[in-house]
């Protein structure tokens, strides 16, 4: 995995080969078929990778001390940061490797999103208990959270935005306090039945229209 990261930056999924893999990695090509189908097949690795560190990294986060509010606003840029300087180093030619691998990428995501939302249902649970957030249903809360926050993540942005991380960190951190404040107890009550008011976040209602 750290040989294909280093190949992605230097060449490009494009022009990387499983021969280029092998010689990087020191390792011989016939080895490497017997883990890997192709290089597409390593590549999607290389996310699995990815998101296996950023799942470790955001239970970390859950499990901290600090207020239910503060740890939703970092789980939040933490989820999209994290990954945006996972890939940072071949931004470059992240839209050919997307282009190669969208299908398979696609069949992965939702165990990803579920995974992920398992960790931020921990934290909104613990704010619903102590009255910090309100809440109708955690799990369907923080799916809420993902797709919210999944327009920034590196396989919705352009080569361009891949390069501007001061702008995708300032995107992030307003939009996560915008829906923490949504959460907050104590708000403005939202009459679901009320179609000029926005349904709660988690709720099972229908949104109007």
């Amino acid at each position: 995995m750290d040989a294909t990261e280093r190949l992605l930056a230097r060449k490009g999924y494009r022009h990387m080969t499983m021969e280029d893999i092998a010689a990087e990695s020191c390792v011989a090509r016939r080895t490497i078929y017997l883990h890997f189908t192709g290089k597409e097949e390593v590549a999607l690795c290389s996310i699995d990778r990815v998101v296996e560190r950023l799942l470790d990294r955001l239970r970390a986060i859950a499990a901290e001390p600090s207020p239910p509010e503060v740890r939703l606003r970092e789980m939040l840029r933490t989820r999209v940061l994290f990954r945006f300087d996972s890939v940072r180093d071949y931004h470059h030619s992240f839209t050919d490797m997307f282009a190669a691998i969208r299908p398979a990428y696609l069949a992965r995501r939702e165990s990803y999103f579920a995974a992920e939302a398992n960790a931020f249902a921990v934290v909104l649970e613990e704010g619903r208990r102590l009255e910090t957030f309100t809440l109708e249903d955690a799990n369907a809360t923080a799916h809420t959270l993902l797709i919210a926050t999944n327009a920034l993540l590196p396989f919705s942005l352009s080569a361009r935005e891949l390069g501007e991380r001061a702008e995708v960190e300032g995107r992030v951190c307003r939009i996560a306090e915008l829906l923490t404040a949504g959460l907050k107890a104590g708000g403005a009550p939202r009459n679901v039945s009320d179609p000029t008011n926005h349904v709660r976040l988690g709720s099972t209602a229908a949104p109007p229209g």
